[in-house]
């Protein structure tokens, strides 16, 4: 069994003179819901093997911010072939990973992070926002296999779902 994350990129400054796509940082709103993302995560006992990421300066901080937020002291990866990528160079990337990893974060933009769950997973999403993620279990033993199979969806989560209702566990890890 091997778990993919992905995850889209908090949410950035906008575009502003002087500052490429590719350079812009994460707002403090940004910062905030990864933070209760990251709440949500290590509540639920999640920790990668490995992450992934785009080299955008934005999901670079997506990365690092979550990796903080769950003592993750493993590998990080940024490349510039998850800054939008074709859907083919994702899989390659993935597919080439180690079968002794069993889980992996995948953080990148929109929309290509929504086009690769939807090719990955037998389940359909329109839209992730910044900041969410969507869990995705496949019954494969090497990443090798990728290709040959789907997904289920273990689960979509992202910031505006706790913006009315959140746990009271994730409520306490805030507070702390």
């Amino acid at each position: 069994m091997k778990k993919i994350y992905l995850i889209r990129d908090a949410k950035a400054e906008n575009f502003s003179e002087g500052v490429s796509d590719f350079e812009r940082s994460l707002r403090k709103k940004g910062y905030k819901e990864l933070k209760t993302i990251g709440s949500y995560l290590r509540l639920r006992g999640i920790s990668p093997d490995f992450i992934l990421s785009s080299c955008a300066l934005r999901a670079q901080q997506t990365a690092t911010t979550l990796a903080e937020s769950l003592s993750f002291d493993g590998e990080k990866l940024f490349l510039e072939e998850l800054y939008y990528p074709p859907y083919d160079d994702i899989i390659s990337i993935i597919m080439a990973q180690e079968s002794s990893c069993e889980s992996m974060f995948v953080i990148a933009h929109a929309p290509y992070i929504t086009e690769l769950a939807n090719q990955l997973s037998k389940d359909t999403i329109s839209k992730i926002p910044a900041a969410g993620v969507v869990s995705l279990e496949f019954e494969i033993d090497e990443w090798s296999e990728l290709e040959y199979t789907k997904a289920s969806l273990e689960f979509f989560i992202y910031p505006k779902q706790f913006k009315y209702y959140m746990p009271r566990k994730i409520r306490n890890e805030l507070a702390l």
